[in-house]
């Protein structure tokens, strides 16, 4: 973690630290209980929770709307509304749009060493070559077969890993039974 990280995520917790040190406010089990403003709060969000989850019922229940992409649908735009509500300064996120420091620190970029990179395809390549390649393809077949059926993969991912397969054989196979994710709501 880098200092500025650090001192960020400290000021925070002491902050906390202080506002429940100076108003008890751990010493009571609820305290804002009976609070009209509070209440009515509840009552809000449980309304809109019912509401919604009889819109996702009147869908079908909740595979039915997944399926039609109800979900995914209402997770982008309700990004996208927050987005245009931060864009136009309508929501409040301290430190980005308000409370903004006027010359704000410059995070350490991280420079990876070529050699490091050079190292890697080297292990890479050792690792290749020192690996029962038989072995190796057995595994990876048997992978590919399990994907296609219903077995744990978690046991033939292992033999992948024992037969030093790499990451990316090993994904390889999955991608070959199972495609790629594309998110139909991206355009």
């Amino acid at each position: 973690m880098t200092g500025y990280v650090w001192s960020a995520a400290l000021l925070a917790l002491r902050t906390q630290q202080v506002i429940a040190h100076e108003t008890g406010i751990g010493d009571t089990i609820d305290p804002l209980a009976g609070s009209y403003f509070v209440e009515s709060l509840t009552d809000a969000v449980e309304r809109g929770a019912r509401d919604y989850l009889d819109k996702i019922d009147s869908l079908g229940g909740a595979v039915r709307a997944i399926e039609s992409g109800f979900q995914q649908r209402e997770i982008h735009e309700a990004a996208y509304r927050w987005q245009t509500k931060l864009d136009a300064g309508e929501a409040v996120v301290v430190g980005v749009n308000r409370f903004v420091s006027a010359d704000p620190p410059r995070p350490e970029l991280t420079k990876i060493d070529d050699r490091l990179e050079r190292t890697r395809a080297e292990g890479l390549a050792r690792l290749r070559a020192g690996r029962d390649e038989s072995a190796a393809e057995v595994a990876l077949t048997a992978l590919e077969a399990a994907a296609r059926g219903s077995a744990n993969l978690m046991p033939r991912i292992l033999d992948a890993v024992e037969a030093h397969c790499t990451l990316g054989a090993i994904t390889d196979r999955m991608k070959a039974v199972f495609g790629v994710h594309r998110d139909p709501f991206t355009f």
